[in-house]
């Protein structure tokens, strides 16, 4: 299908027309022109006047449960829910079963998503059968078509063995992902240590559980001088010791969830399941230090940390019900309601998601390929259960009205519209 995107402002750091109103002719999944376009021919017109165009969303924290658990989510529901929020690519973490541990999981994935419009980039695991004891084949996952490394969400407590990963990437020059959480000090605790902890009488994960992995895997990044990220940083001074670290010169990135720029613990208060997460919610303190780590360039992405489950898992008790909430139609709204600009988010889920996985960046140029995303800021929306295109509905905006909203999402020659 060729495509006309009518007087969209261009919001892309590395296309010459950033910054300028412009329509857009695809043609065959490929940018034909950028400039006024006054004969249409066969092309159908999407009016996008007042609304943004940028590349395409890149989420580094999904969770999708093929393989294994696909009663939670699979990549066709996976993918449906990525392009309505903007994403053309996925890189999906290990937490399946088995674990993407091997070449064989990671071509499998990539096989299984081979014509999509959203892009799979599987991340394989660090330690054999995320068990954090022996190396897994990293180089045969990278040979295979892995993009970074991660044991998921559980974090590598022995210090041996992440040294020893930082060092086997550097032959080939792949990344480590470390979900910092030490979890000598998070013992059984649900929620966030403090205020709100006591009067819920839960016991509280604190966050030096967090700062105390940061710390680590610092000067490990440094003494091995390899590229490290953490993924899902929540805590105040988490970002600090990052934000020195970078100054320091060490290569480290790092991303945050997007749920945690807009939540507090204090919406435990009810007991609600649908609000337990991990890492835990923090305190507004820790919400705004964030929001400040993301303006300052010191935390370089978002994500979703998209994570489905069925309603059984969920709708429980809270002290046994899973952690998690899907995301991934949320992503953009709850950055748009932290207060972020428009290009500040165009950086944090388009531009830097490529380069700390070492993917090409699309660019909104004449030939170039079509991989893009056309966004409202201002537009409200209810997202419900009829227009939630994931498998699970554990999130805790189902049924709240949010603004920012995308519109349009294009990657592969093929398109995704709101309706």
């Amino acid at each position: 299908m060729n495509l006309i995107i009518k007087s969209a402002l261009i919001t892309d750091p590395n296309s010459p027309f950033n910054n300028q109103t412009a329509d857009i002719l695809i043609t065959d999944g490929t940018i034909s022109k950028v400039g006024t376009i006054d004969d249409a021919g066969d092309a159908e017109i999407f009016n996008a006047a007042g609304k943004h165009v940028s590349p395409g969303f890149l989420d580094l924290n999904c969770n999708i449960g093929e393989l294994g658990f696909e009663t939670k989510e699979d990549i066709n529901t996976g993918t449906s829910a990525a392009a309505a929020g903007g994403f053309t690519a996925l890189a999906l973490m290990p937490n399946t079963q088995p674990p993407v541990h091997s070449k064989a999981e990671v071509e499998y994935l990539i096989n299984r998503s081979r014509g999509n419009l959203v892009d799979i980039y599987p991340l394989g695991t660090i330690s054999h059968k995320r068990e954090g004891k022996d190396l897994a084949e990293m180089f045969d996952m990278y040979s295979s078509g892995a993009k970074a490394f991660t044991d998921g969400n559980r974090p590598v407590q022995d210090a041996g063995l992440m040294e020893r990963a930082l060092l086997y990437v550097q032959g080939f020059g792949a990344t480590v992902f470390s979900y910092p959480e030490d979890t000598a000090i998070v013992g059984k605790a649900k929620v966030n240590e403090g205020h709100i902890s006591t009067l819920l009488g839960m016991k509280g994960i604190p966050p030096l559980a967090e700062e105390l992995m940061v710390a680590r895997d610092l000067y490990l990044a440094e003494y091995t001088d390899t590229k490290l990220h953490f993924s899902t940083i929540t805590t105040s001074r988490s970002v600090e010791l990052i934000r020195e670290a970078k100054k320091r010169g060490i290569k480290v990135t790092c991303d945050v969830a997007a749920h945690h720029l807009v939540l507090t613990d204090e919406v435990l208060l009810g007991f609600d399941s649908l609000y337990k997460v991990k890492p835990p919610l923090r305190t507004q303190a820790d919400v705004d230090a964030l929001i400040v780590g993301l303006n300052d360039g010191t935390i370089d992405a978002i994500v979703s940390q998209h994570t489905p489950h069925e309603i059984e898992f969920k709708d429980v008790e809270f002290e046994i019900a899973e952690y998690g909430i899907i995301g991934l139609q949320t992503v953009f709204s709850l950055a748009v309601q932290a207060g972020l600009s428009a290009n500040i988010i165009v950086q944090k889920l388009a531009v830097n998601p490529r380069q700390i996985l070492s993917v090409g960046t699309p660019v909104i140029a004449e030939g170039r390929k079509a991989n893009l995303v056309v966004f409202d800021t201002a537009q409200e929306w209810e997202y419900n259960k009829a227009n939630n295109l994931s498998r699970s509905s554990n999130s805790p905006f189902l049924s709240h009205k949010l603004t920012g909203r995308v519109l349009l999402t294009c990657n592969n020659n093929q398109f995704y519209k709101s309706k």
